[in-house]
């Protein structure tokens, strides 16, 4: 990856080389629903698919990678309008969990002949959510880091947590493309405001950020990441003023949360809803880890990753 290189060590252990692409990765794209998907893979053994968050890509899953390659079969796809799949020119409001899970229900079969463990985070999670309940035979169990969801509801906004979601709101505006892209200094100022304040090690991010400052750059990146926010605002909203919505269903799929304790914008206490959510799950908790445990605290991540696999039979 450009930008990446050499074996400096920073403050908490983050080594440059958990960062640099693996021998065997490739990439390659994949066309559903008349858009082309960028999809990163590595590995043999039982399918993982790999669902990135936001301000995330593909490459956010390279700690992991590099841990888990020799276990399991590793699909990272970038979701339309982020990485390097392709993108909306303008601020789009469908592009929700359902639109990304129906890409989803087209990309799997493509790349692996059974159904695939998801590994989640963030607007994944949402996404393999709606997956699990819309083609329940494409999801063999769900994994999340943290795990945002609709029974959270008001805690949202319940007490100082509404000032941790500004973005929300900012990211649907016209003014955030223009604002944000400014420059490439604009955008470093922007994303590593959110890989540091949402981290609790605060440089997990540092040996990649210039690959983060080279994805939002490229054209449609903004926009595309963006367009999440706009597209999933009328549930959010029904979800802060408390509306549970209709026909809501429990995931039957065995179900693994490892939550980063120190989450400041997805709250660890949270996981008490959980059961709101999810008929069979088990919960525990990243010390050392805020809400990137996937980056964090990467060995724990990759061993809880393993324990779950061999759970499922």
């Amino acid at each position: 990856m450009d930008g990446l290189g050499g074996t400096k060590l920073y403050a908490n252990g983050v080594s440059m080389t958990d960062f640099e692409e693996p021998s065997g990765l490739e990439h390659h794209f994949v066309q559903v629903n008349g858009h082309r998907l960028h999809v990163a893979s590595i590995g043999d053994g039982p399918p993982l698919l790999l669902l990135h968050g936001w301000p995330e890509f593909w490459a956010t899953w390279l700690p992991l990678m590099h841990r888990l390659k020799s276990k399991f079969r590793l699909i990272a796809p970038d979701f339309y309008g982020f990485g390097r799949s392709d993108k909306p020119e303008v601020l789009r409001d469908d592009l929700d969990g359902d639109f990304h899970a129906n890409d989803l229900a087209k990309l799997i079969p493509l790349c692996t002949s059974e159904p695939p463990i998801i590994v989640s985070h963030d607007v994944g999670a949402f996404v393999s959510q709606r997956l699990a309940l819309n083609n329940p035979s494409l999801v063999r169990g769900l994994f999340f880091f943290d795990c945002p969801n609709s029974a959270v509801g008001s805690r949202w906004i319940q007490n100082s947590q509404i000032n941790e979601i500004w973005y929300q709101s900012f990211n649907q505006t016209c003014l955030a493309e223009r604002l944000v892209g400014h420059s490439e200094d604009t955008i470093r100022l922007y994303f590593e405001h959110f890989l540091q304040h949402w981290s609790y090690k605060k440089d997990a991010f540092a040996p990649a950020l210039n690959a983060w400052v080279k994805n939002f750059s490229s054209e449609g990146a903004l926009v595309g990441g963006f367009s999440w926010y706009r597209s999933y605002n009328s549930r959010r909203l029904r979800a802060l003023a408390g509306e549970v919505e209709e026909g809501h269903q429990l995931i039957k799929q065995k179900t693994c949360v490892l939550w980063g304790r120190h989450d400041p914008i997805c709250k660890s206490s949270w996981s008490e809803v959980l059961d709101r959510v999810f008929a069979e799950f088990t919960v525990g908790f990243a010390e050392e880890a805020g809400h990137f445990p996937h980056v964090e605290v990467p060995d724990l991540s990759a061993s809880e990753i393993l324990q779950f696999a061999n759970s499922l039979g």
